[in-house]
Protein backbone atom coordinates (compact mmCIF):
# COMPACT_ATOMS: atom_id res chain seq x y z
CA UNK A 1 0.00 0.00 0.00
CA UNK A 2 2.93 2.10 1.28
CA UNK A 3 4.78 1.86 -1.98
CA UNK A 4 1.54 2.61 -4.24
CA UNK A 5 1.22 5.87 -2.34
CA UNK A 6 5.01 6.82 -3.15
CA UNK A 7 4.41 5.38 -6.81
CA UNK A 8 1.44 8.20 -7.03
CA UNK A 9 3.49 10.66 -5.54
CA UNK A 10 6.09 10.44 -7.95
CA UNK A 11 3.42 10.22 -11.07
CA UNK A 12 2.00 13.54 -9.29
CA UNK A 13 5.27 15.48 -8.79
CA UNK A 14 6.73 14.32 -12.32
CA UNK A 15 3.46 15.68 -14.05
CA UNK A 16 3.42 19.01 -12.44
CA UNK A 17 6.94 19.37 -13.23
CA UNK A 18 6.33 18.70 -16.99
CA UNK A 19 3.70 21.18 -17.08
CA UNK A 20 5.39 24.09 -15.30
CA UNK A 21 8.39 23.12 -18.18
CA UNK A 22 5.94 23.60 -20.97
CA UNK A 23 4.31 26.44 -19.24
CA UNK A 24 7.62 28.20 -19.35
CA UNK A 25 8.34 27.23 -22.34
CA UNK A 26 4.82 28.50 -23.83
CA UNK A 27 5.31 31.90 -21.80
CA UNK A 28 9.09 31.98 -23.52
CA UNK A 29 7.68 32.03 -26.94
CA UNK A 30 5.36 35.03 -26.01
CA UNK A 31 7.78 37.30 -24.89
CA UNK A 32 10.37 36.39 -27.90
CA UNK A 33 7.62 36.79 -30.67
CA UNK A 34 6.44 40.28 -28.76
CA UNK A 35 9.76 41.32 -27.79
CA UNK A 36 12.62 39.27 -30.51
CA UNK A 37 15.02 42.07 -30.00
CA UNK A 38 15.37 41.50 -26.21
CA UNK A 39 16.33 38.19 -27.02
CA UNK A 40 18.63 37.88 -30.26
CA UNK A 41 22.34 37.38 -29.61
CA UNK A 42 23.96 36.64 -32.51
CA UNK A 43 27.18 35.20 -30.70
CA UNK A 44 24.82 32.94 -29.28
CA UNK A 45 23.59 31.74 -32.49
CA UNK A 46 26.58 31.80 -34.89
CA UNK A 47 30.05 30.34 -34.44
CA UNK A 48 32.89 33.44 -33.29
CA UNK A 49 34.55 33.58 -36.38
CA UNK A 50 31.03 34.13 -38.14
CA UNK A 51 30.43 38.11 -38.47
CA UNK A 52 26.70 39.06 -37.48
CA UNK A 53 25.02 40.44 -40.26
CA UNK A 54 25.58 43.88 -40.76
CA UNK A 55 23.48 47.00 -41.55
CA UNK A 56 22.88 48.18 -44.79
CA UNK A 57 24.62 51.71 -44.64
CA UNK A 58 23.66 53.10 -48.15
CA UNK A 59 20.52 54.44 -49.32
CA UNK A 60 18.24 52.34 -51.64
CA UNK A 61 19.09 53.24 -54.82
CA UNK A 62 23.18 52.60 -53.74
CA UNK A 63 22.60 49.54 -52.08
CA UNK A 64 20.90 47.89 -55.65
CA UNK A 65 23.52 49.29 -57.51
CA UNK A 66 26.09 47.54 -55.31
CA UNK A 67 24.45 44.59 -54.63
CA UNK A 68 25.50 40.91 -56.38
CA UNK A 69 23.34 39.75 -59.02
CA UNK A 70 21.41 36.97 -57.62
CA UNK A 71 22.85 33.02 -59.71
CA UNK A 72 20.38 31.07 -60.48
CA UNK A 73 19.53 27.94 -59.36
CA UNK A 74 20.82 25.96 -62.44
CA UNK A 75 24.42 26.40 -61.76
CA UNK A 76 26.37 24.22 -59.04
CA UNK A 77 28.07 26.07 -55.88
CA UNK A 78 31.06 25.77 -56.97
CA UNK A 79 30.17 27.37 -60.69
CA UNK A 80 28.53 30.42 -58.29
CA UNK A 81 31.51 30.45 -55.75
CA UNK A 82 33.72 30.73 -59.45
CA UNK A 83 31.46 33.15 -60.80
CA UNK A 84 31.05 35.27 -57.96
CA UNK A 85 35.21 35.37 -57.40
CA UNK A 86 35.35 36.65 -61.18
CA UNK A 87 32.73 38.93 -61.34
CA UNK A 88 32.50 40.80 -58.24
CA UNK A 89 35.97 41.67 -57.79
CA UNK A 90 36.55 45.73 -57.94
CA UNK A 91 33.14 46.25 -57.99
CA UNK A 92 33.16 50.05 -56.84
CA UNK A 93 35.53 50.48 -59.49
CA UNK A 94 35.21 54.57 -60.73
CA UNK A 95 36.90 57.11 -63.15
CA UNK A 96 37.84 58.46 -60.08
CA UNK A 97 39.02 55.58 -58.12
CA UNK A 98 40.47 52.73 -60.95
CA UNK A 99 41.42 55.06 -63.60
CA UNK A 100 45.18 56.75 -64.09
CA UNK A 101 44.13 60.24 -65.97
CA UNK A 102 48.24 60.79 -65.38
CA UNK A 103 48.68 59.35 -68.51
CA UNK A 104 45.93 61.48 -70.74
CA UNK A 105 47.34 64.46 -69.83
CA UNK A 106 49.23 65.62 -73.10
CA UNK A 107 47.01 63.72 -75.74
CA UNK A 108 44.64 60.71 -75.58
CA UNK A 109 46.08 57.68 -77.37
CA UNK A 110 44.68 54.41 -77.43
CA UNK A 111 47.73 51.13 -77.77
CA UNK A 112 46.35 47.73 -78.94
CA UNK A 113 48.76 44.89 -77.77
CA UNK A 114 49.98 43.00 -80.51
CA UNK A 115 48.30 39.43 -81.17
CA UNK A 116 50.54 36.48 -80.05
CA UNK A 117 51.83 33.84 -82.49
CA UNK A 118 49.01 31.69 -83.57
CA UNK A 119 46.50 33.69 -81.91
CA UNK A 120 43.15 32.86 -83.38
CA UNK A 121 40.64 36.34 -83.38
CA UNK A 122 37.05 35.95 -84.75
CA UNK A 123 35.94 38.50 -87.29
CA UNK A 124 34.00 40.45 -85.23
CA UNK A 125 37.17 41.21 -82.98
CA UNK A 126 39.18 42.22 -86.10
CA UNK A 127 36.78 44.93 -87.03
CA UNK A 128 36.75 46.27 -83.58
CA UNK A 129 40.42 46.44 -83.41
CA UNK A 130 40.71 47.59 -87.04
CA UNK A 131 38.40 50.73 -86.33
CA UNK A 132 40.42 51.53 -83.34
CA UNK A 133 44.34 51.37 -85.70
CA UNK A 134 42.43 52.86 -88.56
CA UNK A 135 41.90 56.04 -86.34
CA UNK A 136 43.80 59.12 -85.25
CA UNK A 137 43.84 57.85 -81.76
CA UNK A 138 46.38 54.50 -82.31
CA UNK A 139 49.43 54.43 -81.71
CA UNK A 140 52.36 51.98 -81.48
CA UNK A 141 54.11 53.40 -78.36
CA UNK A 142 52.48 51.50 -75.08
CA UNK A 143 54.38 54.60 -73.47
CA UNK A 144 52.37 57.40 -74.59
CA UNK A 145 49.05 55.22 -74.37
CA UNK A 146 46.05 56.80 -72.01
CA UNK A 147 44.06 53.49 -72.70
CA UNK A 148 44.89 49.87 -73.89
CA UNK A 149 42.99 47.20 -75.77
CA UNK A 150 43.70 43.62 -75.35
CA UNK A 151 44.71 41.86 -78.45
CA UNK A 152 43.30 38.49 -77.28
CA UNK A 153 39.98 37.99 -78.68
CA UNK A 154 37.55 38.47 -75.50
CA UNK A 155 34.04 38.98 -77.12
CA UNK A 156 33.05 35.28 -76.93
CA UNK A 157 32.83 33.97 -73.51
CA UNK A 158 30.44 31.62 -73.77
CA UNK A 159 32.48 27.96 -72.83
CA UNK A 160 30.16 25.86 -75.48
CA UNK A 161 31.09 28.51 -78.30
CA UNK A 162 33.95 27.04 -80.82
CA UNK A 163 35.28 31.06 -80.07
CA UNK A 164 35.83 30.69 -77.06
CA UNK A 165 39.52 31.68 -76.33
CA UNK A 166 42.03 29.26 -73.71
CA UNK A 167 44.33 30.17 -71.05
CA UNK A 168 43.11 34.28 -70.98
CA UNK A 169 42.95 34.66 -67.59
CA UNK A 170 46.91 33.47 -67.52
CA UNK A 171 47.69 34.95 -70.89
CA UNK A 172 46.31 38.52 -69.27
CA UNK A 173 48.38 38.28 -65.79
CA UNK A 174 51.17 37.65 -67.54
CA UNK A 175 50.90 40.94 -69.82
CA UNK A 176 53.60 43.55 -68.42
CA UNK A 177 51.17 46.45 -68.88
CA UNK A 178 48.39 44.80 -66.91
CA UNK A 179 48.67 46.89 -63.70
CA UNK A 180 45.47 44.92 -62.19
CA UNK A 181 43.58 46.11 -65.57
CA UNK A 182 44.10 49.98 -64.95
CA UNK A 183 43.24 52.13 -67.94
CA UNK A 184 42.49 49.13 -69.74
CA UNK A 185 39.38 48.71 -71.83
CA UNK A 186 37.86 44.72 -72.65
CA UNK A 187 34.88 44.41 -75.23
CA UNK A 188 32.71 41.57 -74.73
CA UNK A 189 29.06 40.38 -76.51
CA UNK A 190 28.35 36.77 -74.87
CA UNK A 191 29.47 35.67 -71.61
CA UNK A 192 27.70 32.54 -69.21
CA UNK A 193 26.83 28.98 -70.73
CA UNK A 194 23.06 28.31 -71.23
CA UNK A 195 20.74 28.18 -69.37
CA UNK A 196 22.33 30.46 -66.75
CA UNK A 197 24.38 33.11 -68.83
CA UNK A 198 25.80 34.36 -65.32
CA UNK A 199 28.28 36.99 -67.06
CA UNK A 200 31.31 34.99 -65.99
CA UNK A 201 33.72 35.62 -68.36
CA UNK A 202 36.25 32.89 -66.69
CA UNK A 203 38.93 35.67 -65.64
CA UNK A 204 38.55 38.78 -63.15
CA UNK A 205 38.77 42.17 -65.00
CA UNK A 206 39.97 44.01 -62.45
CA UNK A 207 40.31 47.57 -62.63
CA UNK A 208 39.47 47.36 -66.20
CA UNK A 209 36.85 49.17 -67.66
CA UNK A 210 34.10 46.33 -69.64
CA UNK A 211 32.73 47.49 -72.43
CA UNK A 212 29.80 45.07 -73.10
CA UNK A 213 26.66 44.01 -74.78
CA UNK A 214 23.20 42.63 -72.45
CA UNK A 215 25.28 43.40 -69.16
CA UNK A 216 23.18 43.18 -66.23
CA UNK A 217 22.41 46.18 -63.90
CA UNK A 218 23.87 44.37 -61.20
CA UNK A 219 27.15 44.13 -62.64
CA UNK A 220 27.06 47.56 -64.42
CA UNK A 221 29.86 49.80 -63.07
CA UNK A 222 28.15 53.34 -63.49
CA UNK A 223 30.78 56.13 -64.40
CA UNK A 224 32.89 52.99 -65.53
CA UNK A 225 31.99 50.67 -67.79
CA UNK A 226 30.07 50.78 -71.24
CA UNK A 227 27.35 49.32 -72.37
CA UNK A 228 27.62 48.51 -75.99
CA UNK A 229 24.92 47.16 -78.61
CA UNK A 230 25.45 43.29 -79.41
CA UNK A 231 25.70 43.07 -83.24
CA UNK A 232 26.29 39.91 -85.91
CA UNK A 233 29.64 39.12 -87.51
CA UNK A 234 27.86 40.39 -90.80
CA UNK A 235 27.93 44.14 -88.97
CA UNK A 236 30.07 46.12 -91.70
CA UNK A 237 32.92 47.89 -90.11
CA UNK A 238 32.54 51.02 -91.73
CA UNK A 239 29.82 52.31 -94.79
CA UNK A 240 26.76 51.48 -95.86
CA UNK A 241 24.35 52.47 -97.79
CA UNK A 242 23.08 56.56 -97.37
CA UNK A 243 20.22 57.27 -95.24
CA UNK A 244 16.43 58.34 -97.15
CA UNK A 245 16.42 61.57 -95.12
CA UNK A 246 15.61 63.96 -97.58
CA UNK A 247 14.82 66.91 -95.01
CA UNK A 248 14.88 67.87 -91.61
CA UNK A 249 11.02 65.68 -90.63
CA UNK A 250 11.62 64.82 -87.09
CA UNK A 251 9.97 61.79 -86.93
CA UNK A 252 10.47 60.80 -90.63
CA UNK A 253 7.28 59.61 -92.57
CA UNK A 254 7.39 56.00 -92.87
CA UNK A 255 4.79 52.74 -91.83
CA UNK A 256 6.87 51.35 -88.95
CA UNK A 257 8.39 53.15 -85.63
CA UNK A 258 9.72 49.94 -84.25
CA UNK A 259 10.30 46.93 -84.96
CA UNK A 260 11.87 44.01 -82.88
CA UNK A 261 11.81 39.85 -83.86
CA UNK A 262 13.66 37.74 -81.60
CA UNK A 263 13.87 34.65 -79.09
CA UNK A 264 12.03 35.47 -75.58
CA UNK A 265 13.75 33.98 -73.25
CA UNK A 266 11.68 32.26 -70.07
CA UNK A 267 14.71 32.12 -67.61
CA UNK A 268 17.70 33.52 -67.24
CA UNK A 269 19.32 36.85 -67.91
CA UNK A 270 17.37 38.74 -70.55
CA UNK A 271 14.03 36.87 -69.81
CA UNK A 272 13.30 39.80 -67.63
CA UNK A 273 13.06 42.90 -70.20
CA UNK A 274 12.27 40.53 -73.41
CA UNK A 275 9.02 38.92 -71.77
CA UNK A 276 7.93 42.91 -71.04
CA UNK A 277 8.33 43.75 -74.40
CA UNK A 278 4.51 42.48 -75.44
CA UNK A 279 3.84 45.74 -73.28
CA UNK A 280 4.40 48.19 -76.03
CA UNK A 281 3.18 45.88 -78.83
CA UNK A 282 0.50 47.26 -80.84
CA UNK A 283 0.25 45.28 -84.28
CA UNK A 284 0.03 48.65 -85.95
CA UNK A 285 3.32 50.93 -86.13
CA UNK A 286 5.40 49.22 -83.22
CA UNK A 287 5.41 45.26 -84.08
CA UNK A 288 7.42 42.76 -81.53
CA UNK A 289 7.48 39.42 -82.41
CA UNK A 290 9.29 37.22 -80.09
CA UNK A 291 9.05 32.74 -79.74
CA UNK A 292 9.62 31.36 -76.26
CA UNK A 293 11.63 28.79 -78.52
CA UNK A 294 14.91 28.99 -76.94
CA UNK A 295 16.56 25.92 -75.49
CA UNK A 296 16.08 22.26 -75.30
CA UNK A 297 13.68 22.41 -72.37
CA UNK A 298 11.52 25.67 -72.82
CA UNK A 299 8.10 23.86 -72.53
CA UNK A 300 9.03 23.28 -69.11
CA UNK A 301 8.87 27.31 -68.52
CA UNK A 302 6.50 28.49 -71.01
CA UNK A 303 3.73 31.01 -69.98
CA UNK A 304 0.17 31.46 -71.03
CA UNK A 305 1.86 34.16 -73.92
CA UNK A 306 4.10 31.40 -75.39
CA UNK A 307 1.58 29.63 -77.97
CA UNK A 308 0.19 32.87 -79.07
CA UNK A 309 3.76 34.38 -79.79
CA UNK A 310 5.06 31.58 -81.49
CA UNK A 311 2.03 31.68 -83.64
CA UNK A 312 2.74 35.34 -84.33
CA UNK A 313 6.60 34.99 -84.93
CA UNK A 314 5.81 32.11 -87.42
CA UNK A 315 3.68 34.45 -89.66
Amino acid sequence: MQAKKRYLLVSAGACVLLLAYLWTLQVAELQTRSHPERFYRPSQLQPEWVEPPLRPYLDGAEQEEDSPLVLHQHASPRERRETRKNIYKSRRCRMETCFDFSRCQRVFRVYVYPPQKGEVISESYRKVLAAIEESRFYTRDPDEACLFVLGMDTLDRDQLSTQYAQDVRARIQSLPLWNEGRNHLIFNLYSGTWPDYTEDLGFDVGQAMLAKASVDVGNFRPRFDVSIPLFSKDHPQKGGEKGHLASNNIPPARKYLLVFKGKRYLTGIGSETRNALYHIHNGEDMILLTTCKHGKDWEKHKDARCDRDNEEYSK
